[in-house]
């Protein structure tokens, strides 16, 4: 093997690390949704954990990524320290994937039929299908789909360089002698783990691994212990990612170290047994191919899987005893928080985004409830509760915009991304809506404090316009949560009938002052109340705005309600019966 062999080797391993980057990072943003739902039938059952770990690392190819968003979902409260435990068995069996498409490249036989199967002949194909999709068409799920493939093709070409410029080695004696080291069971681990560590991908050890078994060089009695290690050594990127987490997310780290130890240990002390029992040294002597490595990887990951799963309470225990609760503290539940590791798969950190934003939009509706129920009874307790949920609603606003604006640096599908817009826009909607809860909590506080009271015409006018905006923020609340055209439509006409509430209110009163039936003091709380009312009822009109405007893939929305307004008859039809409902009542 000469200085131009290992020149080839190093850029057979650039491609082969580049490619399994490009594939996975593309199959995660086409696989968005899929994730989503895969992730949303998550359950604290063993197999229904097991099978979601091992159905995300089948498709983004990756259980170093599967483990760190489970650090990220149980630091952020989303999984249980339990869960996270089933999935992450799950991860490790759903990685041996990559393995059989990387043993393709071992197949030999004169059959054209069976050539074809061989990467080396149909790579060139899905790298040309790539490159048409990919320069021929800007819709974004089919340069996906062109990615995907490109990246897969680079992947397989470099594994078939990196196979070429090994070639060589079959002859070397000093390389058969290096390698006949590590079939000391301690080197073999030791060298899986180490290497596996340094380039942080179990997949990509495994297929340096199956490169170097083109040799012929490489034997069971090696092989079987580096691909042990291999799954010690990718633990590393859990670790890591688990430094300045929660005790949890910690723990989840440490169960997954101590999961790929343990299978380690007790399979590697079981071969050795087998080894000295049984006259194993053909098998153990004999070359191992990259199919034969592709066989072993899965069937130690799938025994220890079935060794341990059953025995995943211990493992949780045994992550208590390396990080036990603090002395005299009760344990405390987690708090929700968005965290950093879930933008490793963007589709994940947005769905969590959007869960945030139910929570703050619950909160801000609540609220706004509370505050106009104030105008009725001062409640000292819901008062500090309103005031509470406006401090949280701010908090909320800065942690998601912050966030939302650091997931748009990374590659988001054309959904998504609109998704993403969405909720920018609307988190400023409902963190006013909570300042203004907070603005009429005020306006009950001075007429408690004053002892003032609106006459029984003022408190029927008040309740008209209380019971309008009630609904709107029930409406558009409905609309963002459910994604509900419907009750985005029925907004509008209600943000109409609003303003022409706020209107008639104002006039009705100044006439009450005019005949001396109301204090300019009174006057002025009045017309604050109308003013944070109406606002209320403005942002509940932009809120449904955003959700039909994304729905329509950003139309321009003005023209669309100018549109509507004039020419649709449920439109009108909903405008008549709140005007009934909230307007002609007052006549």
């Amino acid at each position: 093997m000469n200085l131009f062999d290992v020149l080839e080797l190093i850029g057979g391993l650039c491609l082969f690390l580049f490619g399994m980057n490009l594939m996975g990072s593309a199959l995660e943003k086409r696989a968005g949704d899929g994730l989503k739902s895969i992730l949303g039938k998550m359950t604290t059952g063993k197999m229904t954990g097991f099978l979601t770990g091992l159905g995300v690392t089948s498709i983004i190819q990756s259980s170093s990524a599967t483990t760190v968003m489970v650090v990220g979902f149980v630091n952020s409260g989303i999984m249980t320290l339990t869960q996270a435990i089933n999935v992450i068995m799950g991860s490790n069996v759903g990685t041996t994937v990559t393995a059989w498409f990387l043993s393709l490249t071992g197949i030999e036989s004169s059959n054209v039929l069976v050539q074809l199967l061989k990467p080396s002949s149909f790579t060139p194909i899905l790298a040309l299908v790539g490159i048409i999709l990919y320069m021929g068409f800007k819709d974004s799920k089919k340069r996906d789909t062109a990615t995907i493939l490109l990246g897969f093709a680079t992947l397989m070409f470099g594994m078939d360089t990196m196979s070429a410029s090994v070639a060589g080695l079959k002859e070397v004696e000093g390389f058969r002698n290096i390698l006949t080291m590590f079939s000391n069971p301690i080197l073999g681990v030791l060298a899986g783990a180490i290497l596996t560590a340094i380039i942080q991908s179990s997949s990509a050890s495994v297929g340096i691994l199956q490169a170097l078994s083109s040799t012929g060089q490489v034997n069971f009695g090696a092989a079987i212990p580096i691909i042990m290690g291999q799954n010690i050594g990718t633990c590393v990127t859990a670790l890591l990612s688990s430094v300045g987490t929660n005790r949890n997310a910690r723990r989840s780290s440490i169960v997954h170290l101590s999961f790929n130890i343990i299978g380690t240990v007790v399979l590697l002390t079981v071969f050795c047994l087998a080894q000295a029992i049984f006259d194993l040294s053909g098998f153990v002597n004999g070359p191992a191919s990259e199919m034969g490595i592709a066989i072993a990887h899965s069937a130690f990951n799938i025994l220890c899987t079935a060794m341990l799963l059953p025995a995943s309470s211990l493992l949780e225990k045994l992550s208590y005893r390396f990080i036990p609760e603090p002395k005299g503290q009760k344990k405390k539940e987690e708090k929700i928080e968005l965290d950093e590791r879930l933008m490793a798969t963007p589709a994940i950190a947005l769905e969590r985004c959007r869960v945030v934003t139910n929570h703050m939009a619950s909160l801000s509706a609540g609220a706004m409830e509370d505050a106009m129920h104030m105008l009725e009874a001062y409640d000292p307790e819901t008062a500090d509760g309103i005031k509470t949920a406006e401090n949280a609603a701010d908090r909320y606003e800065d942690i998601l915009g912050s966030y939302l604006v650091k997931l748009s640096t990374y590659p988001l599908s054309d959904k998504d991304s609109h998704e993403s817009a969405k909720l920018l826009h609307v988190i400023g909607d409902f963190e006013r809506i909570s300042d203004h809860a907070v603005n009429i909590l005020e306006s009950a506080e001075e007429l408690m404090e004053k002892g003032m009271a609106f006459s029984e015409t003022a408190q029927k006018e008040l309740k008209a316009m209380v019971g309008a905006v009630n609904e709107s923020v029930v409406l558009a609340k409905k609309a963002f949560e459910e994604n509900d055209l419907m009750a985005a439509m029925l907004v509008e006409p209600l943000e109409e009938i609003v303003d022409a509430l706020k209107k008639k209110l104002r006039s009705n009163h100044i006439m009450r002052m005019q005949k001396g039936d109301c204090t300019i003091e009174m006057g002025f709380v009045w017309s604050d109340l109308l003013t944070n009312l109406e606002r209320v009822s403005d942002h509940c009109s932009n809120i449904a705005g955003c959700v039909i405007e994304m729905s329509h893939d950003a139309l321009d929305l003005h023209d669309y309600l100018r549109r509507v307004k004039k020419e649709s008859r449920s439109y009108q039809e909903a405008y008549r019966e709140y005007q009934a409902k909230y307007l002609d009542i007052l006549a």
